[in-house]
């Protein structure tokens, strides 16, 4: 079962709860996917089960399709927000990771096509896998963040997070207003061009500011 950690691996003392997510937050991005760019962010949300830890075996089902990786920055979420302005989040960020938001790319295509949500193409469980948390303390400044994936010793995404359409605070924000946000929630905050498959036998290395974390997929 998912537990929050540090960076180091020390349990952290947040409940495990939703994820909250958005896409085409890169321009890189939304043109890859021949997307359109949207006025507003484009929110959507992970349930609980979506979550594990991304040092253990990545997990994707072999029988939906094409599977694709997504890395993001991950923003953990140490206390409450609701109707926040950006001060207020900044206060409530408790730190900063890297996830992979786990894609079922065929599936997705295809409700896109008829109009219909996204949830089963990319909230499965095992969609979120998550590092450990570095506090917000000690991170830096989250909006000049680097971000890289290589897979099979190939680089296949690597963005900054200055590139966002969106930025964290005034995304967070936004989602507030929608969403309440509570201690243990996780925010991913999209991703930078270069998205593409993963089949079980494959070897990822996953960059956050250079420091970098290793696993495989199954």
């Amino acid at each position: 079962m998912y537990q929050h950690r540090d960076w180091h691996g020390a349990f952290l003392d947040y409940p495990v709860s939703k994820v909250v997510c958005v896409g085409n937050n890169y321009a890189k991005h939304i043109k890859e996917m021949s997307s359109a760019a949207s006025t507003e962010p484009l929110v959507f949300i992970k349930p609980e089960t979506a979550l594990c830890d991304i040092l253990q075996p990545v997990a994707i089902p072999k029988d939906f399709g094409v599977v694709h990786h997504e890395v993001e920055l991950a923003v953990l979420i140490g206390s409450p927000l609701k109707q926040a302005n950006e001060q207020r989040v900044s206060e409530a960020i408790a730190g900063y990771g890297v996830a992979l938001d786990l894609t079922l790319r065929e599936l997705q295509s295809k409700f896109i096509k008829h109009g219909q949500p996204w949830d089963k193409a990319k909230g499965f469980d095992g969609s979120c896998p998550v590092s450990g948390f570095i506090s917000a303390s000690e991170f830096g400044d989250a909006q000049q963040a680097e971000l890289k994936l290589v897979v099979n010793g190939e680089v296949r995404q690597e963005g900054n997070t200055c590139d966002m359409l969106t930025p964290i605070l005034p995304l967070i924000a936004y989602m507030s207003r929608f969403f309440t946000l509570r201690a243990g929630d996780i925010i991913i905050t999209g991703t930078p061009h270069g998205v593409g498959p993963i089949a079980a036998g494959d070897a990822l290395e996953i960059f956050l500011n250079g420091k970098a974390i290793t696993t495989r997929v199954i």
